[in-house]
């Protein structure tokens, strides 16, 4: 049995019963459908970036995503329509995109994972989300057994979220269309200290290399950039997402909290600054796990740790902010086989 602690961003994980390395689509809806006429336990997973699974394992099939290719259009009035298979790297295919001269995508350089990944989490970075340039996805929905295609509207985007995350075993996403205009120079600048880092003022806009260049950089100075041969390096990202509060939660913010109005009225604030404003330290260990020594929302795996040491240092993170702020953090990380509770 394979250890689920080889394909997984955190580096633990208990071995799965059965696992699949689904290398063509083909493979990977058999592997689906085999699973599911013999109800066995399914989880698919692409690059591991964004998963906790426990020390026990998985007992039932793992599918790992493996797909590759992409094919892509250009049209000199709209620019290009890039069709990319799941499993291939998400910054591999931004990198190789930009290379072609394709802008869109500059500022969610850096993210781990796959491209299957990013329109379930609908990742996001420096202000901007994939959902602003997916065009459609293309699924396996198991519940009906056939392909379904999604239009970016039907993917029901919102932070962090999507209909693919609110019904998280439904539908294994097979391909990702983007639409990307022919460009050098970047969208507008939306975040404060990207903006700064560049040496430019908000809403105006950069070449595509030199933004990818400054969120690299940004990035790997939080400690949010993976590197395999380096423990330090080994966390799933951010853990837990900035919460939307309601406009009476939000007023009972300190003076000094982050507020960043949303389109719906309620108010975005700062996972990172509650928890650092909780006494969460960079720096704070439990057993092998410990909050990164560069930025508070990435939990490490120190290069001993187990599932259940990081489920307990987050689990300690998340209620010391209940306790001094009465608002429970939620995990952008998925959990299998353990639980925050």
């Amino acid at each position: 049995m394979e250890n689920l602690s080889q394909y997984t961003s955190l580096h633990v994980g208990g071995p799965a019963q059965k696992f699949v390395h689904a290398t063509t689509e083909v493979e990977l809806i058999a592997a689906i459908q085999e699973a599911d006429s013999a109800r066995e336990p399914l989880l698919v997973i692409g690059g591991g970036s964004n998963v906790l699974v426990g020390d026990a394992g998985f007992k039932g099939t793992v599918i790992r995503v493996e797909t590759k290719g992409n094919t892509y259009e250009v049209d000199a009035c709209s620019g290009g329509m890039i069709t990319v298979a799941a499993g291939e790297d998400w910054d591999q295919f931004v990198a190789w995109i930009m290379g072609k001269g394709f802008a869109g995508l500059e500022t969610l350089s850096g993210i781990p994972g796959t491209v299957g990944g990013a329109p379930i989490q609908n990742i996001g970075a420096y202000g901007h989300e994939v959902a602003e340039v997916i065009a459609k996805v293309r699924t396996f929905d198991r519940k009906n057994n056939e392909q379904r295609t999604f239009t970016n509207q039907s993917c029901e985007f919102s932070y962090r979220s999507s209909i693919f995350k609110k019904e998280p075993n439904r539908y294994v996403i097979l391909d990702v269309t983007f639409q990307l205009r022919n460009g050098e120079m970047s969208l507008p600048i939306k975040y404060q200290e990207l903006a700064n880092f560049l040496g430019i003022k908000l809403e105006e806009r950069a070449l595509i290399s030199e933004v990818r260049t400054a969120v690299l950089a940004l990035r790997a100075s939080k400690g949010m950039l993976l590197d395999a041969n380096d423990p330090d390096s080994w966390s799933a990202g951010s853990f837990f997402v900035n919460p939307i509060l309601s406009q009476e939660q939000a007023v009972k913010l300190p003076e000094g909290a982050p507020r960043w109005p949303q389109s719906d009225g309620r108010i975005k604030t700062s996972a990172a600054w509650l928890m650092e404003h909780a006494g969460v330290k960079k720096g704070d260990v439990h057993a092998g796990a410990h909050v990164s020594t560069k930025h508070v929302l990435a939990l490490v795996n120190g290069g001993t740790a187990t599932a259940t040491d990081i489920a307990e240092l987050a689990r300690n993170a998340r209620g010391r902010v209940k306790e001094v702020f009465g608002i429970t953090l939620e995990p952008e990380v998925h959990f299998v086989g353990l639980t925050l509770e």
